[in-house]
């Protein structure tokens, strides 16, 4: 990849166990000039679909804008459940800047984007993070409450009227959020417990806005299939908030209940300094530095 300028998006849809239909909504994403899909992950629990491409912002702009078409026309919410909290077929849109192009360049893509869409498929869109038109709106998780059911008469208040398109919910693809924001890490521990009002009670305590960590979003999942929950997390900045610091805390909640950790997971692809960082925690590492780490060093 020669390219002056990388931005990645992370779009999230509403499908994790319809293979063929995850199919045609990655497709936009393959074999394309200027765009490179690095990962996508759908799980059945949530019944969701992350995808992480990079590209040029102007190709990129264009396979995300047909992708979220192909979600429009495929995705029903009114059929939809999973663990996993939505209001839209394509439920949030993030756009990072990577290389060569600064959070300015990837707001002004996500407005784009935005306009396009509600344009094109007649889709309500909120601006949020970085991109948001009022801090009420920055919160992803405020946003979506009363998710694509609680939709249909929340999006008439005043103050929920979307950014873009009609003032109307999507009467199947729900509404979408749209913006730019710095890289997240997205990661969940299971613990040995079917009781997801467990899972719950630790996620409330080791999220930020119940008293927890600065840049930790949190909720319990309950995962049927395996008879376990899980405690499903957004890191959104891990520098300041660590892997490693939301693993122990977890495990420390669990204490009370007498549950353990029985796994972890990372959802899509993490920055190699948040793992060297909880890699460097856990082995006691003394001045460790990623001027160490044989694959950066490369890259460079």
């Amino acid at each position: 990849m020669n390219w002056t300028k990388i931005m990645e998006c992370v779009p999230n849809f509403s499908e994790g166990r319809d293979l063929q239909k995850i199919d045609e909504i990655v497709s936009p994403f393959r074999a394309k000039a200027g765009v490179k899909l690095l990962d996508y992950s759908n799980d059945e629990d949530h019944n969701r679909l992350v995808v992480t491409v990079v590209g040029e912002p102007d190709a990129l702009k264009e396979a995300v804008i047909e992708a979220i078409g192909i979600a429009v026309e495929l995705i029903d919410l009114n059929h939809h459940q999973g663990q996993h909290p939505r209001m839209g077929a394509v439920d949030v849109v993030p756009f990072i800047p990577i290389k060569g192009c600064t959070m300015e360049d990837a707001i002004a893509v996500s407005k784009e984007v935005g306009q396009r869409v509600a344009s094109q498929y007649n889709l309500p869109v909120f601006l949020y993070e970085k991109s948001a038109s009022a801090p009420h709106r920055e919160n992803l998780a405020v946003i979506r409450k009363g998710e694509f059911e609680g939709m249909k008469e929340k999006i008439h208040q005043p103050e929920w009227h979307p950014d873009f398109g009609p003032a109307e919910r999507h009467p199947t693809a729900g509404t979408v959020a749209i913006g730019a924001r710095m890289p997240l890490v997205a990661y969940n521990i299971n613990l040995n417990t079917p009781s997801l009002e467990i899972a719950h009670d630790i996620a409330k305590k080791i999220r930020f806005i119940g008293g927890g960590l600065r840049y930790c979003k949190a909720m319990g999942v309950e995962l049927k299939d395996r008879g376990i929950t899980q405690v499903s997390m957004n890191l959104t900045d891990y520098s300041k908030t660590a892997i490693y610091r939301a693993f122990e805390m977890v495990r420390f909640e669990a204490k009370r209940y007498g549950v353990s950790i029985i796994g972890s997971e990372i959802v899509g692809l993490v920055p190699m300094e948040a793992l060297i960082d909880t890699a460097s925690y856990y082995l006691g590492l003394e001045n460790f530095s990623m001027q160490q780490v044989l694959e950066a060093r490369i890259m460079e």
